[in-house]
């Protein structure tokens, strides 16, 4: 492995850590005050910049370690993480975002906002609170009032207030002593050189209890000698505390691989001495002195000296152990009436170590590059359609259907399913990615429009194909952009109107139907109907007379060109942000309504399929055209008979379904393959639902069956055709155009589709 590939290694390890450094902010930001929380923040941002020690990427270390002392003030607790403290964190985490980006890139990052950064971290971290915090800290700080003296009488005797609670605490017994662990700490060349410092390991091990030190430099150089690459010093350490030896390593674990590290555990110096201990009360049973002869406790002291002076060494070694263990039981007898949930609280301990270590070891993973897989997934594409393509040559030619053939080839198909969805799992990866860089839009967009904002993500594990997230950044970033830029008014509206000063924003993803369904809410002021109809007529996009209801109004902002901004900003006014969002989701094969309220926000929904690979669909005939359903959108197939279809109006024609009427839509007269409608009788019916459009009965000639197809974009290989999402290869070679449901729903709503564009024109 050379040098570029564990560089690019390293960058994927920073995507991860900076992910895990935003989710751990954004955590400390809504009040989370766990420490583990601090610490991963913390651990993320010395990873980086170890990894960028290693690589020599001085920008990049020089920032990341001012923010890595200014977290190191939060974990000490010495630094409070209010809302202006994490305000500018999150700012930090954006900058060391951007300067890991633009060192994998090559690209730059703006000079004076990294300065004003790091002044700003290194203010906090010198206790210099910022102002906006500063005010509200001082009620914390009010003086406590002053406790009136006892009168003094005419003798001049003044009482004194006395607690004989002090004589039942004198009475306890002692703690025992903390034990002492011996360390040794010798740093390698290769610690400095990953930007990690001894002294912050020796600061971080200092929390831990009580220590001392001594620096051993009898390995330093002449100066002639001396390289500025090595490691000359190395410490000897006494540490006592009584959190153990798994938290010292843990003040170590990012330096363990480039340091010597020795821990013993020092025995208690009074044992190894023979001196007498101190008096502990240790639990007894007096029933087992009933058959035991009585015994002068004098006679004992001096039996156990003089066994003590005659044994040899190894015998000392082994009484001193086991004094130690009588020690220890002692020192837990005589703790135990005051800390009687110590023995529940370490087991939980102990329980929540095992599961940790267990969910550290339960999902172990590689890593795989990107074109691999796809390649993997082209490949079962391809074996889907040859598989299809068999089993229609088999049931061609052989007539009973009961061959081994036969047999071979349903195992082979049932196989072959499992392979596709095993792959495509592979690329299946929750949305977290995407939805975590929404919350620096919102940031950046609140810091320019002078608006508080607040974002709240849920069912970010949702997971969805890596194709279709990798496309989801672009219309996501416009729609947040809008929502903060023209949804949400700014504080002193908000406030008039009844409403918090902080506007909210929500975005969530679920999955629907064999779909994800992505929605963006705000509780802002809705769309304005009227001033969007006026620009509207004023860009000539619709008539003055024009009867448009109120879901048609909605729709106009996502025309090329149309913008409500009074005026031209870095943020809106040029109208490019929603025509983009509309031209992105249906390019994934995926759909967008509004709905809006005035004065109570806008929710945008996006439904976008889970694959752009593959789909289980209906595979029907049309006009002697083949076409295929998705199978996610059929609710159920039926037979209409006479006495259920009904007229209504001029053309249309609806069908009765359980005591309920749905509208028949001709999906050949909707298309242009036929120019008059179909008799329904002599067809089969398709109920459907579509997003927003409620329920259609689509009427198809005849179904041959249904499979799994692989998808092939249209709009790639030749054109956007409406009515019609994407395009597949049928068993027998031929290709099968795969229907758009809810075009054909809008078009069955009076949408018509324009007759330029369809199948009839271009085919």
């Amino acid at each position: 492995m050379d040098m570029n590939e564990i560089k690019e290694i390293f960058f994927q390890e920073c995507e991860e850590q900076l992910a895990e450094l935003e989710s751990g902010l954004l955590k400390l930001n809504d009040g989370d005050r766990d420490p583990e929380t601090v610490n991963a923040v913390f651990r993320a941002v010395h990873s980086i910049k170890g990894g960028a020690g290693a690589f020599g990427l001085d920008d990049l270390v020089s920032f990341a370690h001012v923010f890595e002392t200014t977290l190191d003030c939060v974990r000490s607790n010495r630094l409070d993480p209010g809302p202006e403290v994490l305000k500018v964190m999150l700012k930090s985490a954006d900058v060391l975002a951007d300067l890991t980006n633009a060192a994998r890139d090559g690209g730059s990052v703006d000079e004076a906002r990294s300065r004003q950064l790091i002044k700003e971290l290194e203010a906090l971290a010198n206790g210099e609170v910022p102002q906006a915090s500063a005010a509200p800290a001082e009620p914390v700080a009010k003086p406590v009032a002053a406790v009136a003296p006892p009168p003094v009488n005419d003798e001049g005797f003044q009482p004194v207030a006395f607690s004989f609670d002090d004589f039942d605490a004198a009475e306890e017994p002692p703690l025992m002593e903390m034990p002492t662990y011996e360390i040794v700490f010798k740093p390698k060349s290769d610690l400095y050189a990953k930007g990690n410092e001894a002294t912050l390991l020796l600061r971080d091990l200092s929390r831990l209890g009580e220590m001392s030190i001594h620096c051993d430099t009898g390995a330093l150089p002449t100066l002639d000698r001396l390289s500025p690459e090595s490691a000359y010093f190395f410490w000897k350490i006494s540490l006592k505390t009584d959190k153990g030896e798994d938290a010292i390593r843990t003040v170590f674990e990012f330096a363990e691989w480039d340091c010597d590290l020795e821990i013993s555990l020092v025995e208690d110096e009074a044992t190894q001495s023979g001196e007498e201990l101190p008096m502990q009360p240790v639990p007894f049973d007096l029933s087992i002195l009933d058959d035991e002869p009585a015994v002068s406790v004098g006679v004992v002291e001096e039996e156990e000296q003089l066994v003590s002076q005659q044994q040899d060494r190894d015998a000392a070694v082994s009484a001193a152990s086991t004094a130690s263990n009588v020690l220890q039981m002692a020192q837990s007898a005589a703790r135990a009436p005051a800390e009687k949930a110590a023995p529940a609280a370490s087991a939980a301990a102990q329980s929540a170590a095992a599961q940790q270590a267990a969910a550290s070891a339960a999902t172990p993973t590689i890593r795989v590059d990107l074109d691999r897989v796809d390649r993997l997934i082209n490949l079962v594409g391809e074996l889907v359609i040859n598989q299809a393509m068999l089993s229609q040559s088999v049931v061609e030619n052989d007539t009973n259907g009961t061959s081994s053939i036969n047999m071979g080839l349903e195992e082979l198909q049932q196989l072959t399913r499992e392979i596709q969805d095993s792959v495509m799992a592979i690329r299946a990866q929750p949305v977290k990615p995407v939805f975590q860089r929404m919350s620096r839009i919102v940031r950046e967009i609140a810091d320019m429009t002078g608006k508080s904002v607040r974002l709240i993500t849920e069912g970010e594990n949702t997971e969805v194909d890596k194709t279709v997230i990798d496309k989801l950044a672009e219309p996501l970033t416009h729609m947040i952009r809008n929502a903060v830029d023209h949804g949400l008014e700014t504080p002193e509206k908000r406030l008039a109107a009844g409403k918090s000063a902080e506007g909210t924003v929500r975005l969530t993803a679920k999955h629907r139907s064999g779909r994800i369904v992505i929605e963006l809410a705000d509780d802002g002021a809705g769309i304005n109907r009227e001033k969007v109809r006026q620009k509207a007529i004023d860009n000539d996009l619709i008539a003055a007379d024009a009867n448009l209801s109120d879901e048609e109004i909605d729709n106009l902002i996502f025309h090329a060109g149309f913008s409500t901004a009074d005026k031209i900003s870095d943020i809106s006014g040029r109208g490019v942000g929603m025509d983009v969002v509309k031209r992105s989701i249906q390019a994934l094969g995926g759909r967008i309504n509004i709905s809006s309220k005035p004065g109570h926000g806008s929710v945008f929904t996006m439904s976008l399929p889970l694959t752009l690979a593959v789909l289980d669909g209906m595979v029907v005939t049309v006009a002697n055209q083949t076409l295929v359903v998705p199978l996610t959108a059929i609710v159920e197939t039926l037979q209409p008979e006479a006495s259920a279809i009904h007229s209504f109006g001029s053309n249309q024609r609806l069908i009765s379904i359980r005591n309920s009427f749905c509208p028949l839509v001709d999906v050949g007269r909707i298309l242009n393959f036929r120019a008059i409608q179909a008799n329904p009788v002599e067809g089969v019916a398709l109920l459907v639902e579509s997003e927003g459009g409620g329920q259609r009965a689509l009427m198809v000639d005849a179904i041959q069956g249904q499979r799994q197809v692989v998808i092939k974009s249209l709009e790639a290989n030749y054109t956007h055709v409406p009515g019609i999402a994407a395009a597949t290869i049928l068993g027998d070679g031929r290709v099968a155009l795969i229907l758009d449901v809810d075009a054909i729903v809008a078009a069955s709503r009076g949408h018509s589709l324009k007759p330029e564009m369809s199948l009839a024109a271009v085919g």
